[in-house]
């Protein structure tokens, strides 16, 4: 069939229905091509990257002379961003799946005096009694992620229950068996064993840094040591709980599941996932992190105490949230909770090295705090209006 002279092939289509499939592709969502400084801003950890750099700008400018950065001071604030970023990471995972664990702190406290009791009191291999923290911690992570699941109570009641329930057992235990708060003692039991030694105890690399030491790269004792011994067992742990959890998140079935789950629990069942097993085993996750952080204190101060992780629940949470992670679920990251631990660190430990009070700490957490909010419910808001 012609028109003006012209034929077309059957198959063919006139010049505007091309354009208009043409047109109906630009405005196809799924197509829509974004800035790269668009899509950095819809990444989670975003904000928490951003802050770092604000945070080492400020204090390289303000502390930059004082030691801060010397190879002792970043031990110093590495090793205060590393126990509190295990923490991070299993409360990061967990608020992903939309729930809370505001237990994480009596679970330090009751971890540590599971560890010291029956290795000082019972006599127990002190490896012995490590395994049965974990277990033992482990254990009342599933009863809190159960009792979750079976009441449908908010997971902020339930834990909030076992934090108190903890804490008392906890002081209550040691009172009964020690008549004391704090126990001694398990240091030279850690450093006697082998298996702990290695895992939980002192440094790693000490013969590396004796010999950067002797080459001027760090301090050397008048004994001939170094000023700083090796890198922290607990640093080591938290880079290697992080990769993992990240991958997990990012690679895996079950980091999909993770996201699924925060994002619409009766969606995600719909469709096959394992909602009620992923948030248990996701309560499980933030007790062995938990348990984790305990046992390695322990074995670094050498004694357990009653009242070991008060507010710990909440700078975890902080640090989640400075990190991306959004308080009504579905959406974070593992990377920008641990830069979210950093920050904590870098701060904490470098007010010490500036003319600033130690007190304005807490204002400091605070306003970070209140900013990642604003900044996650922006980004949110973004993303939503773009779908």
């Amino acid at each position: 069939m012609g028109v003006a002279g012209k034929h077309y092939p059957r198959h063919a289509e006139p010049p505007e229905s091309a354009d208009a499939e043409d047109k109906a592709k630009l405005s196809d969502e799924r197509v829509r091509r974004e800035s790269w400084f668009g899509h950095l801003l819809n990444r989670p950890e975003f904000a928490a990257i951003s802050g770092t750099v604000l945070v080492f700008a400020v204090f390289g400018f303000g502390a930059g002379s004082s030691g801060m950065f010397n190879l002792d001071g970043v031990m110093n604030w590495s090793q205060v961003a590393a126990y509190l970023g295990l923490l991070a990471v299993g409360a990061c995972l967990l608020m992903i799946a939309g729930e809370f664990d505001l237990s994480i702190g009596s679970m330090i406290g009751f971890s540590g005096m599971m560890v010291a009791l029956p290795s000082v009191y019972f006599h127990w291999p002190i490896w012995l009694a490590i395994v049965f923290a974990f277990a033992a911690s482990m254990l009342l992570g599933a009863l809190n992620g159960y009792l979750v699941m079976k009441t449908r109570l908010p997971s902020f009641i339930v834990t909030l229950a076992f934090l108190f329930i903890l804490r008392g057992l906890t002081l209550a235990l040691s009172i009964m068996f020690a008549d004391r708060t704090i126990i001694s003692g398990v240091g030279d039991l850690a450093q006697n064993d082998w298996i702990t030694n290695v895992l939980f105890h002192g440094v790693a690399l000490h013969g590396f840094f004796t010999w950067l030491a002797h080459m001027g790269v760090g301090s050397l004792l008048d004994n001939g040591q170094p000023l700083v011994p090796g890198i922290p067992k607990v640093i080591l742990w938290w880079f290697a709980l992080a990769a993992v959890s990240a991958f997990v998140l990012a690679k895996t079935r079950y980091g999909n599941w993770i996201l699924a789950v925060g994002g619409d629990a009766n969606a995600a069942k719909n469709v096959g996932v394992p909602v009620k097993r992923v948030k248990i085993s996701l309560f499980v996750l933030t007790a062995f992190c938990s348990c984790l952080f305990a046992v390695l204190q322990v074995c670094d101060i050498g004694s357990a105490a009653a009242d070991r992780g008060l507010q710990k629940e909440f700078e975890a949470i902080i640090a989640a949230v400075i990190g991306g992670t959004l308080l009504t679920g579905g959406y974070g990251s593992v990377i920008g909770a641990c830069f979210g631990a950093l920050i904590f660190g870098v701060v904490q430990i470098g007010i010490t090295y500036t003319n600033v009070s130690s007190d304005w700490f807490r204002v400091f957490l605070g306003v970070m705090l209140l900013l990642a909010v604003l900044f996650n419910h922006y980004v949110r808001r973004r993303v939503s209006q773009a779908q």
